[in-house]
């Protein structure tokens, strides 16, 4: 994992993004998180799951159609399936370790 602090780049509601092999922070505090830093590994499984990708076009389809259908960009983010899976277990330190190939699939439909 490579940590870059990039606030110019985050709108203000935004901690973070997970690219894969990079995290950008809005701010360095944020690595003191246990909850945060494993909310975001899970998402770099997932897109390695899905050769990184996929799993972009995937969560770009997913939250257009959840935006369109809720009419909000935040219920739309809350409801796409790699944000469930990791919001899910992101208080689990070991869940990486135990988690099943695609298990976000599990989370699609909930």
């Amino acid at each position: 994992m490579i940590v870059l602090v990039a606030p110019f780049l985050m709108k203000k509601n935004i901690q973070g993004v997970a690219i894969f092999p990079f995290l950008l922070l809005r701010n360095r505090n944020l690595l003191q998180s246990q909850k945060f830093i494993q909310h975001e590994k899970i998402h770099f499984k997932q897109q390695l799951e899905l050769l990184w990708i996929f799993f972009f076009l995937w969560y770009i389809i997913e939250f257009t159609y959840h935006w369109v259908q809720l009419q909000s960009w935040e219920k739309a983010y809350k409801n796409v399936s790699f944000e469930k899976e990791a919001y899910a277990n992101e208080h689990q330190s070991n869940y990486l370790q135990n988690r099943k190939t695609w298990s976000f699939w599990k989370y699609l439909m909930k």
